[in-house]
């Protein structure tokens, strides 16, 4: 008797909140109604960014927010916006483009014509940030950069390539400690409390709408970035994109994550060799 009442205790103890349940529904819904699939994703971040949208948004539950989802795609992409995370820099962590220059760009000068998979890249910066190094190597005629994400909102402020200066002390800073061998100014023009990227760094950037969770490979890559996404995707979700990932490369194609990503717990992490491990740079084996 004492033993069955401790088994329900810790039965109900698993169950989840009500706040719980319906973030479950409404993932399900936006699945359902608009193809977007959030399902795989970590769920203490998850909840979080749906009661901060909740909040922001004068919501009084998240049933009123699924409910207004399902019907007006307006708010469903307002709302993708807000519950994908979209933090990132010029040259951001300047040791991984430094790895670059040093470890990677000797390998891609052996081929004629360069294919870069820019996956989740935001409102732009990395896939710029991209484009510069290789001007600076000399491959920047002969590359291009796919840059894609979930979001078609953060895709056409990066097609602009337009940023508050506010930002600009820190790409000068990150952009020095990256290896560089110029001038940041080189590349951009500043002006109206903004600053444009050169129309010319645009020239081999293709911008366009990409789910890492639903859609398929981008073939016979050189190279693979994906930096701070699978930090939100659950194990199972994680060895999937991976092998998307592997299957997007050529044999001996790189890969690039964030700093803070590790493939040690995945299941097919040795189909890939560690070039610079603090760096998180990987090159498929086979």
């Amino acid at each position: 008797m004492v033993e069955t009442k401790l088994m329900q205790q810790d039965h109900f103890s698993h169950q989840l909140s009500e706040f719980e349940v319906e973030v479950e529904c409404l993932m399900e819904a936006l699945f359902l109604r608009w193809g977007y699939d959030f399902r795989e994703y970590t769920r203490a971040s998850l909840r979080r960014r749906v009661a901060r949208y909740i909040s922001d948004n004068s919501f009084e539950r998240v049933s009123d927010l699924q409910n207004e989802l399902i019907k007006d795609k307006k708010r469903c992409n307002h709302f993708v916006r807000g519950l994908t995370v979209n933090v990132t820099d010029m040259f951001r962590d300047p040791s991984f483009y430094r790895v670059i220059r040093e470890k990677v760009v000797p390998e891609l000068r052996s081929h004629p014509f360069i294919k870069i998979w820019h996956a989740g890249c935001s409102t732009g910066e990395e896939a710029y940030s991209m484009a510069i190094l290789l001007r600076e190597e000399g491959l920047g005629d002969r590359a291009v950069i796919y840059a894609t994400d979930i979001n078609s909102q953060v895709l056409d402020q990066a097609s602009k390539g337009v940023y508050h200066d506010r930002m600009l002390a820190t790409a000068q800073e990150n952009y020095q400690a990256s290896g560089a061998r110029g001038h940041f100014s080189d590349f951009v023009s500043v002006g109206y409390e903004r600053f444009l990227i050169d129309p010319e760094l645009k020239r081999n950037i293709v911008f366009t709408q990409h789910d890492l969770v639903t859609d398929q490979v981008f073939g016979e890559m050189q190279m693979v970035v994906c930096r701070n996404v699978l930090i939100y995707f659950r194990r199972e979700l994680q060895t999937k994109v991976l092998t998307l990932f592997h299957d997007s490369l050529d044999i001996g194609g790189f890969m690039g994550l964030g700093i803070k990503e590790s493939l040690r717990s995945l299941p097919n992490q040795n189909r890939f060799r560690e070039i610079d491990g603090p760096a998180r740079v990987f090159q498929r084996v086979d």
